[in-house]
């Protein structure tokens, strides 16, 4: 039986809540067969199911990326997709499995930031989740921060706290230096005390390390 009637829009469900027990259990299970249905379905003349299946499938990645990590090259593909949903659930699967897949990923960084530059508050998130994961794979780390900086550039303001608290961790004495001087460059933007609370702190926890 094929487990395309366990998704929501099968079931007529408007929640989500049938797709994320699907996921679970084809991770659990490490159903790759399932997942190969799921990656099928994508192309779906049925836009429902279209989404039904692109949510399963990050849902999946979050549990258990190595499952869907043969599966990037599609993923990067259904960025230039015109369904909106396709578009930045193929940004957050491939920020799930940015450390299981870096390669293509990063190969495809021109296109995910040119995505990421037209899209969605969620689409530039992602992109930033990915960029961070690609800094902690050493071959693209130099290139990955650098494009992490110009994102944190641009960032609307009430972003840019969670982007600069995200990036803290992965700080290092090589780069610390350009990450402050990016976020006090920043601080003038931010109208909002509690944003721009936030990013002082960022800020004096690197001055005091």
């Amino acid at each position: 039986m094929t487990i395309l009637t366990k998704l929501s829009s099968s079931l007529n469900r408007r929640d989500e809540v049938p797709n994320r027990e699907l996921a679970k259990g084809i991770a659990t299970a490490k159903d790759k067969k399932a997942v190969q249905e799921l990656v099928e379905n994508l192309s779906s003349k049925n836009k429902d199911i279209q989404n039904d299946c692109i949510k399963v499938l990050y849902e999946i990645g979050t549990l258990n990326p190595a499952l869907i990590a043969p599966f990037a090259a599609d993923f990067v593909a259904l960025l230039d997709s015109k369904n909106n949903r396709l578009q930045w659930g193929a940004m957050t699967a491939l920020h799930t499995i940015a450390q299981e897949n870096p390669k293509i990923i990063y190969n495809a960084l021109a296109k995910i930031i040119a995505v990421a530059d037209q899209g969605s508050v969620i689409t530039n998130d992602h992109c930033v989740g990915i960029l961070l994961k690609l800094c902690r794979v050493k071959a693209y780390e130099k290139d990955a921060f650098s494009l992490l900086i110009e994102r944190l550039m641009i960032a609307p303001t009430n972003q840019l706290p969670m982007y600069a608290e995200q990036v803290l961790p992965i700080i290092q004495a090589s780069n610390k230096v350009l990450f402050i001087k990016t976020l006090s460059a920043r601080l003038g933007d931010i109208e909002k005390d509690t944003k721009r609370k936030r990013v002082e702190k960022v800020i004096a926890k690197l001055n005091k390390s």
